[in-house]
């Protein structure tokens, strides 16, 4: 924090927890119309100038926070899908930006399965219009043939290399098509942003800014708009007013373990989708004694992952697999629709990114592919990857399931809040439907001349759920805003709001939805902030 920078003890319009892609963007809104905001991030000050190309470099980006204990038959994997410092876990993340389906948002009422949104895809697609031309987006509307309607997008798609071409022709001869990979990356000089050189470092934090993320799309409007961000700061509770109904401030550790009060009209709460409802519980009071919002034992639950359907092959020729962006360079979505692949006993929608660059170990890397080799046999399949390794993820939806939750531990960190705990099986169906993207990504690599295929295990990505939205108090935690149905100046961003997971990335809903939210706070803000 610099010299001028506020007094923490002072009152402010809101406070932001947490400096990620729902916080930033929240942030930078509200103090663009003048309320006095301070965002509140429990890691490390980061800039763009700290970014650098390594693999060991994009470790740091991870959680390194208070431990998160995890059980269940799939763990959520939060150290590797959430973030720590400036520009939380969008700072390491792929820029893959597809919209979600029509169907995503109204699954239990044309499939009586999971949980519908309490608003629609007709709703949100002029707020993904409007983030894409912000953020910048690159690819081809027209090609994907699967996308719902919206705006095309503002610059062309990222330059297909070699691994695309190749993994292009299996899916063609399956009779399957693919698009350009619709991503937050430049393609061209973007709002003073250079344009991508395509060498795969996105999870690096891209060291150049044209990867859209915190540090090269909001936070500089907010900190241009007087947003104060408090670094290594960490909120342990919510404060609310004698009657319980208003949210009045957060209770903070700042770095050097000094607690102090902060005071706010509104509170946002933008940590991910396990800190969120672990600072909701950890508020409890004798007006909430099971935790803030939840009187009807709603936060913390449906708590749900990605499986990863990893699909790895080696081919004679050279693939270029060092070249493109790390979330790929095509997409397909032949298999979105929730009862695609019924006759497996799956249920759910999927899609698969194609030929990402991979760098030769680490964090998905070519080695860790084939974690079971050893000595020779690993050097030798080395050898013959370094120039013909392919590789393509799918993205598979999961199913809600009530009893995957957050709740807290008897085990407590430094400052003395109890740390959370999470258990998380992923359902049958969506196990099933990780088992059929296997099967037809096998196929595909086989189509397209692979010489050896082989799969990665059911690895977790994204987390989502946990404070999921919804019209009806007793079976949800917010509104379709974000407001605690219980504590409406109390709001949550982030993809917690996610009533289902979908089959594709939610960061780009995630931006969404936070300009939706954003726009509800400053349009009621005095009705929101007045006394009850």
């Amino acid at each position: 924090m610099s010299e001028d920078t506020p007094p923490l003890d002072q009152q402010f319009d809101a406070i932001v927890v947490g400096s990620g892609a729902a916080g930033s963007a929240i942030a930078a809104r509200l103090g663009q119309a003048g309320k006095r905001v301070l965002i509140v991030e429990a890691g490390p000050e980061r800039t763009q100038a700290d970014m650098v190309s390594s693999t060991l470099w994009a470790r740091r980006l991870k959680w390194n926070g208070a431990p998160v204990l995890e059980k269940g038959n799939n763990a959520v994997g939060h150290a590797f899908n959430a973030g720590f410092g400036t520009g939380g876990a969008a700072l390491h993340h792929y820029a893959v930006w597809p919209r979600m389906h029509e169907e995503d948002f109204d699954m239990r009422m044309r499939y009586g399965r999971g949980s519908d949104w309490p608003i629609s895809y007709a709703e949100l697609a002029p707020f993904y219009d409007r983030v894409q031309t912000e953020a910048g987006i690159s690819g081809d509307a027209e090609q994907e043939k699967w996308r719902p309607a919206g705006a095309p997008y503002p610059m062309p798609p990222i330059s297909r290399f070699k691994q695309g071409d190749i993994l292009a022709k299996g899916f063609e001869q399956t009779g399957k098509s693919v698009a350009p990979l619709p991503l937050a990356i430049t393609t061209e000089v973007y709002n003073g942003r250079p344009p991508c050189l395509l060498d795969g470092w996105c999870d690096a934090g891209c060291p150049i800014g044209a990867l859209a993320n915190p540090l090269t799309i909001h936070l500089p409007k907010a900190l241009a708009a007087g947003v104060t961000i408090a670094h290594d700061t960490e909120v342990t509770k919510v404060l609310t007013d004698g009657s319980g109904s208003v949210a009045t401030g957060v209770e903070v550790v700042a770095d050097g373990g000094v607690h102090k009060t902060l005071h706010a009209d509104i509170v946002v709460l933008a940590a991910f989708a396990i800190q969120n409802p672990r600072i909701l519980l950890a508020s409890a009071n004798e007006h909430h004694p099971h935790g803030l919002g939840n009187s009807t034992d709603n936060v913390g639950r449906n708590i749900m992952t990605h499986l990863a359907g990893l699909v790895y092959g080696i081919f004679d020729e050279d693939t270029e697999h060092y070249k493109g962006a790390f979330g790929g360079q095509l997409v397909n979505q032949d298999s979105y629709g929730k009862e695609t692949h019924k006759q497996d006993g799956a249920f759910g929608s999927y899609q698969w990114m194609i030929a990402q660059a991979v760098k030769p170990n680490d964090l998905l890397g070519i080695a860790t592919s084939r974690g079971n080799l050893y000595g020779e046999e690993f050097h030798q399949f080395m050898k013959r990857a370094a120039k013909g390794f392919a590789s393509m993820t799918a993205v598979i939806e999961g199913l809600p399931v009530a009893d995957n939750r957050v709740t807290l531990s008897e085990q407590k960190d430094a400052n003395g809040t109890p740390l959370a705990e999470v258990a998380h099986s992923t359902h049958a169906d969506s196990l099933a439907l990780w088992q059929a993207s296997l099967k037809e990504g096998q196929e595909v690599f086989h189509a397209a001349g692979a010489k050896e295929v082989w799969t990665g295990p059911p690895g977790p990505m994204h987390i989502m759920g946990g404070t999921v939205m919804g019209d009806d108090p007793a079976t949800s935690v917010t509104n379709s805003f974000g407001q605690v149905h219980e504590i409406p100046n109390l709001v949550i961003a982030g993809p917690g709001l996610f009533p289902t997971s979908a089959g594709v990335n939610p960061t780009f809903t995630v931006h969404a939805l936070a300009v939706r939210t954003s726009e509800h706070l400053l349009e009621d803000w005095e009705s929101i902030t007045a006394e009850p």
